[in-house]
């Protein structure tokens, strides 16, 4: 007998706003390749015809150590730059590659371009660099804290002015973590968090050309750890509360899948107690495992957090870490060669797509029951009157029913094929082995 997936159309969780991920550090890389790869690339990404369809793009506001030099961070990739000058006032030239895949990624139909921000500017540091010298102190100079807004939304307003589509600012990155060195980063206590967020939303009621960005935060690296205490503090002030489009968490969490959906659901109930009606966003994951991995167990894992996340938290988006990756890591929905200026497509791109290509702004999660111990399933009512049904299937095939007569389409990723779409019965049809599967009807 085939498993019985039964939808509840009536029972209605969040509204989706898309899918999307981050232009750091492979922007300022990609951007400056021909045209015709750097345009495939960021076609392969955000085109709605020809790609993933993604619609928000995270661009990373630097703390200058590209210009600088400064700091113990050896990748040369992981250095972001700064728009100050050293003698006073802004140059707008830098940057230049990572803003053409920026302003590309709008051409190709992104409409959601979030500013946020690692380290503040050096200039304003305790350490005089992008990363602070000492563990878990807070690396911006409290005098500063004001000039750190200031010159957030100075950038904002630059480019809001150009016509990017800028719908809110993220100050704040990981504030946690110690951040003495690797890449750009600087960690803050709640006290110092809350104020940032308070100065910000104090100098964007200053600015009407910022009317319609928001904020969002705090991009906590782990929901377990310390999340709550930077919530809090990040929403003490009502016109932070005001401002505020979603509060943002990232999903690197790496303990036992029971124990994991028992925190994830734990910090929803916390969030719908406390700050009810405040959308929530997954903000940035990606599978921190070492090595390149272009199969199916790094493709299923992913969606392993994506299902966990839009089930259990409702987040109304959920956002890649980074799209490219020149590494040797388990990270990128597409893998480039620098020195070659090439670049492949591993499984996890087009289980994202699973995802992406079907679910559009405003499909509304419903309720599935499903009785399978194993396969994972999501579904969504989309806006032009088609049903979405994402499945996750980390073992054998198996055979499944929506219990009801009609056709759909069956796009299939798995060890061979990429969204490869089939034709099936919603009465009767099999699921392959080891697969990420969207189902259409």
């Amino acid at each position: 007998m085939p498993i019985l997936l039964t939808l509840r159309p009536g029972n209605k969780h969040q509204v989706m706003e898309g899918f999307g991920a981050s232009g750091a550090w492979w922007a300022q890389v990609v951007g400056g390749w021909p045209d015709e790869a750097r345009t495939r690339i960021m076609e392969l990404l955000y085109s709605k015809t020809g790609g993933l369809g993604m619609t928000t793009y995270r661009y990373n506001l630097g703390g200058g150590s590209k210009e600088s030099g400064k700091g113990d961070i050896d990748n040369p990739n992981r250095r972001a730059s700064s728009f100050l000058k050293e003698g006073g006032g802004y140059d707008w030239g830098r940057d230049a590659e990572a803003i053409w895949c920026m302003e590309e990624a709008v051409r190709q139909g992104a409409d959601d371009i979030v500013f946020f921000v690692n380290s503040p500017p050096e200039r304003w540091t305790v350490s005089g660099m992008a990363h602070s010298k000492i563990p878990l102190r807070s690396n911006l100079k409290r005098a500063h804290e004001g000039d750190s807004v200031n010159y957030i939304l100075d950038v904002t307003e630059h480019f809001v002015a150009q016509g990017v589509p800028v719908t809110s600012v993220s100050p704040i990155n990981e504030p946690q973590w110690i951040w003495t060195g690797g890449q750009e980063g600087c960690h803050y206590k709640p006290w110092n968090l809350g104020r940032v967020f308070r100065l910000l939303a104090e100098e964007m009621e200053k600015r009407p050309a910022l009317k319609g960005v928001g904020i969002s935060g705090p991009e906590s690296g782990d929901l377990r750890f310390f999340n709550k205490m930077y919530i809090r503090a990040m929403m003490k002030d009502p016109r932070v509360r005001r401002r505020v489009t979603s509060i943002d968490t990232h999903s690197y969490r790496v303990f036992r899948p029971g124990l994991l959906k028992g925190a994830v659901a734990g910090y929803r109930r916390w969030a719908d107690k406390h700050y009810p009606g405040v959308p929530l966003r997954m903000s940035e994951w990606t599978h921190m495992k070492g090595d390149r991995d272009y199969g199916m167990d790094s493709a299923l894992e992913q969606a392993r957090i994506m299902v966990q996340d839009l089930s259990i938290l409702d987040v109304v988006a959920w956002q890649h870490w980074i799209a490219v990756s020149e590494v040797d890591y388990c990270d990128g929905l597409i893998y480039i060669d620098e020195k070659e200026r090439t670049f492949d497509i591993p499984k996890r791109y087009y289980a994202f797509g699973n995802f992406t290509k079907f679910i559009p702004r405003g499909s509304v999660r419903v309720e599935i029951d499903n009785p399978s111990p194993s396969i994972e399933a999501l579904a969504f009512l989309r806006p032009d009157g088609k049903t979405a049904v994402v499945l996750r299937n980390p073992g054998e095939a198996a055979e499944l029913s929506l219990g009801q007569s009609g056709g759909a389409a069956l796009h299939i990723t798995d060890d061979t094929r990429d969204l490869a779409p089939i034709d099936v019965s919603l009465e009767g049809f099999a699921l392959p082995a080891r697969s990420v599967c969207t189902l259409i009807w």
